[in-house]
């Protein structure tokens, strides 16, 4: 129940309210709006908190693996880019984004996450290398699409775009697709569970 619940039947019936709200007008753009918030606030980030239910030995121990790995891959990115980055992947939504970082931040992750597995995970060296690949790149996109998000919302509005720099979603950003991607390769691909 918990891995349909959200994108299968909030998907399906979050729109009635609107519909018999306001009908027809502005329906679309109102509905994928909120129902891609809950997937990335939402869904993404629930599976954070699976880990420690489904698992009470291991799960807390997994939580903290994946926040580490991808506070790590958010910093190192955004050192590399700003200091060395000379290459935007996407200039127009995040000019802190480059080529360089992400190269930067992938071996640095995937370094980290070979250090820290035994002392995190219950497996092997195959886990601890594919989940610093993993988190590294998925933390990536997570960052590109929310930037992307956050700037296609507040086109022409300056004041609020930088009220909101530096606020807890530049934080979780990255977090929103690492979450759900490593809990499925987790669970999944290592017998986790």
């Amino acid at each position: 129940m918990f891995i349909v619940f959200i994108p299968i039947y909030v998907f399906l019936f979050l729109p009635v309210p609107r519909i018999i709200g306001k009908g027809t007008l502005g329906f679309l753009r109102s509905v994928s709006f909120t129902q891609w918030g809950m997937m990335l606030m939402v869904f993404g980030l629930s599976h954070l908190a699976f880990y420690s239910s489904a698992s009470p030995e291991y799960g807390p121990n997994l939580v903290l693996y994946l926040i580490v790995l991808t506070q790590v891959n958010d910093v190192v990115h955004s050192i590399i880019s700003l200091y060395f980055g000379r290459h935007k992947v996407v200039p127009t939504s995040n000019p802190n984004i480059s080529w360089e970082g992400f190269i930067g931040a992938f071996l640095t992750t995937t370094i980290v996450s070979y250090v820290l597995y035994p002392y995190f995970t219950p497996f092997g060296i195959q886990y601890g290398v594919l989940s610093g690949v993993l988190i590294s790149v998925t933390g990536y996109f997570g960052s590109l699409t929310v930037s992307v998000l956050k700037r296609d919302l507040l086109i022409g509005d300056k004041e609020k775009f930088e009220t909101l720099q530096g606020k807890y979603l530049s934080r979780i950003d990255s977090l929103t697709y690492t979450a759900p991607v490593f809990f499925h390769v987790t669970r999944y691909f290592f017998d986790f569970m």
